[in-house]
């Protein structure tokens, strides 16, 4: 394919009923979904590729993250595509806007940091509705604490312990710019509880199920199973902890990415 044309869309979906981004045999996945409308959109009349910034896991969602779109044939009216691309995505999928780049534009490269939060709420039984978008831990945590070891995650730190598939080659010495627990006053809804809470984490990169296993183990910390001081020992370059609560998938969402 002879790519003369690139452009970067940014898009957000809820990730409840998707077996993730990336395409699978047999499955629905986010991918799958976003190539078969541009082909829809295009009426199978124009060559294109897709490549997104990362990839989320299934059941994950994005608030807004973005995907490179290689084209050989110009898109003239910005407004007028993304109009019909977002009549024909699927109503849990949104496209957002999208500019022109260059040839030397990288969508994964090119990305230096993102956001992701972890949407949670404890000690009750929510409504079956909040499911989708937010994991309710019925056992009531100690938030305050959980605070404070949110903190210790800040930093350049050996990340190995909270990751899934680790391998000798992996790369787990990660520097996290920026991680908090905060009360919730992004997401609203009627049937939400009463007092919900974020894990907001910025950084570069992340490990397989970082976020996720970071989060379990602020959970089990919560609950008293582990102390300020095991999460410190496990994050040293040294550590050979292995954290195995991987928080639920639903709760995470990729809240934003920037871009150079």
């Amino acid at each position: 394919m002879d790519q003369n044309y690139f452009y970067l869309i940014t898009i957000q979906y809820l990730g409840f009923r998707y077996h993730g981004w990336q395409k699978q045999p047999n499955l629905k996945t986010v991918h799958l979904v976003i190539d078969k409308t541009l082909n829809y959109v295009f009426e199978g009349q124009k060559k294109f590729k897709s490549l997104a910034v990362g990839r989320t896991d299934a059941m994950v969602s994005a608030n807004e993250t973005a995907f490179e779109l290689f084209m050989e044939d110009p898109i003239s009216d910005f407004d007028a595509f993304l109009e019909q691309f977002n009549y024909y995505l699927p109503q849990d999928v949104r496209a957002l806007a999208m500019r022109e780049v260059d040839r030397d534009f990288n969508v994964i490269h090119n990305a230096k940091l993102k956001e992701y939060i972890y949407l949670f709420a404890h000690g009750q039984k929510s409504h079956p509705f909040c499911a989708s978008i937010m994991t309710t831990f019925r056992d009531v945590l100690d938030i305050e604490l959980m605070k404070q070891g949110a903190k210790l995650y800040e930093g350049t730190h050996n990340f190995k312990a909270f990751c899934s598939r680790v391998s000798e080659n992996g790369l787990y010495t990660r520097t996290v710019m920026s991680c908090e627990v905060v009360e919730n006053t992004m997401f609203t809804a009627s049937f939400f509880p009463k007092e919900s809470y974020l894990f907001r984490v910025k950084g570069e990169g992340f490990g397989y199920n970082q976020i996720r296993g970071m989060m379990g183990t602020l959970v089990k910390l919560g609950k008293n199973d582990f102390s300020l001081e095991d999460i410190s020992k496990s994050l040293l370059p040294e550590s050979i902890e292995v954290m195995e609560y991987i928080a639920p998938a639903s709760g995470l969402i990729l809240n934003a990415v920037e871009f150079e």
